[in-house]
């Protein structure tokens, strides 16, 4: 076998496998064996059949895959060792290729298109200034996450007070016709309403200053938009009995509760960062600091990252794609797509390759390695920040762990996670190599930044 790679020009190639009779012989037999065992011909026992036969009807077929085993075997190989670095894959030739039915046992020449990386040369030096914007939490967002805190942990209790609009409304929940209530219709004896969530204000409006006792007459289906969901979960009946229900129906006050937040102590210290982890209010609001502040370092990276993009793409220049291939590329590989949606979307892709081949560059350059620690690493980290989300920051780290164990048996989930901690420690390189000044943002200003992202793609 004898694989030779003709440059076309710097980002395309083509590569020439040329497979002997040799080179196959002893698999192709092997597998002709190996099917005339299973095999079931008229005339002749199972494994019986003549190896004559079995060439004249099955052989092509079976060296055919043979010699596509091969031939895919040896590109790999090719590529891996002679260390390539290609974008996509391998392409039959348009030109040069001929079509086999494999018929006979003889030398076969395949062709193949194949498109090179451009070439990146890139020096990450101190005088290549960058801003790294650090979000400020002050006191005002401290502010906001305690009574955030104090909200979510607090309790409803009864009010003698008339309702409001965020009160829990309890009561009989009766279905009328003329009137009075309908006979055999529906009644819930424990129903429940939070007016607040009720989208028409008249409807809404009618249960303001309601006390226990009180009766009023309400439209479920215009109180709710008529979202059958909503509708339904309040009756106690299932969507599709929605349709057929009365305009109105009464509702008779049993009960008002009112939300009423935490108390600022040990008891909700402990609910938030677990038994007896926090004294007192100062140790409480310095703790939730530093959760607000490890939890927009996420954001100040990607920000910096974007930053970093921007410089790193003017240092490293236009770059030469081979854009009839790869256009021809994403087109095999992809079905669903057409040309014309290819051709829309290629700008953006090339400038997502682009970007993706210089943190490439970067990792080779500075020997960025990922070890199964930084997997374990970042995917406890993935899960505190998610179990924070649900308000359950104070779970023990055994109990995260045996979740991270179960999640990194995921392929797809470890293959974005290698991404991630790539991405990470090219970041945590980028500060380093380059001269960074950090500044201190709020988060509104923070979030300008984004706007303002945003607004130069709709120019785009």
């Amino acid at each position: 076998m004898n694989i030779s790679l003709t440059n076309i020009d710097s980002v395309n190639a083509v590569l020439q496998v040329s497979i002997a009779k040799a080179d196959y012989q002893e698999k192709y037999d092997r597998a002709l064996k190996t099917y005339r065992k299973k095999v079931n011909m008229p005339g002749f026992r199972q494994g019986t059949a003549p190896v004559g036969l079995m060439k004249k009807m099955y052989g092509r077929f079976i060296l055919a895959e043979e010699i596509e085993s091969i031939v895919h075997e040896s590109l790999c190989d090719y590529i891996v060792e002679n260390q390539l670095n290609i974008l996509g894959g391998p392409l039959p030739n348009e030109e040069k290729q001929q079509s086999f039915n494999f018929a006979t046992e003889s030398d076969y020449d395949f062709y193949f298109d194949i498109a090179l990386a451009p070439e990146i040369k890139l020096s990450l030096t101190g005088k290549d200034e960058i801003a790294y914007y650090k979000i400020n939490v002050d006191e005002e967002l401290v502010n906001a996450q305690v009574e955030y805190y104090r909200s979510i942990y607090g309790s409803y209790g009864k009010t003698e007070e008339g309702a409001i609009a965020t009160d829990l409304v309890k009561g009989v929940i009766s279905e009328l016709e003329d009137g009075r209530v309908k006979e055999d219709g529906i009644v819930v004896e424990s129903g429940c309403v939070m007016p607040s969530y009720m989208k028409d204000a008249d409807e809404r409006d009618k249960f303001a200053g309601v006390k226990a006792g009180d009766m009023i007459t309400f439209n479920p289906g215009k109180a709710y938009g008529g979202n059958e969901t909503e509708i339904a979960a309040m009756l106690h009946i299932e969507k599709y009995e929605v349709e057929a229900i009365a305009p109105e129906f009464r509702f008779e006050i049993t009960e008002v509760t009112r939300h009423k937040n935490a108390e600022l102590g040990q008891e909700l210290f402990d609910k938030v960062f677990g038994m007896d982890k926090v004294k007192d209010a100062d140790e409480f609001r310095a703790g939730i600091r530093e959760i607000m502040e490890e939890r927009y370092i996420p954001d100040s990276d990607y920000k910096f990252l974007l930053d970093a993009k921007e410089l790193l793409e003017k240092k490293v220049g236009e770059l030469q794609f081979p854009d009839a291939f790869l256009k021809r590329w994403l087109l095999v590989s992809d079905e669903e797509k057409s040309a014309g949606s290819i051709e829309a979307s290629y700008p953006k892709i090339i400038a997502g390759l682009k970007f993706h081949l210089i943190k490439k560059q970067i990792a080779n350059d500075y020997d960025i390695r990922i070890e199964d620690d930084d997997l374990k690493i970042i995917a406890m980290q993935a899960a505190k920040a998610v179990f924070a989300r649900y308000d359950m920051a104070s779970l023990p780290d055994e109990t995260v762990k045996d979740y991270v164990d179960g999640v990194l048996k995921n392929k797809e989930i470890v293959r974005n996670l290698r991404e991630r901690v790539m991405e990470n420690k090219i970041i945590d390189l980028l500060k380093t190599k380059l001269g960074v000044e950090e500044k201190s943002v709020s988060l509104d200003d923070f979030r300008k930044f984004f706007e303002n992202e945003e607004d130069k793609q709709e120019e785009t």
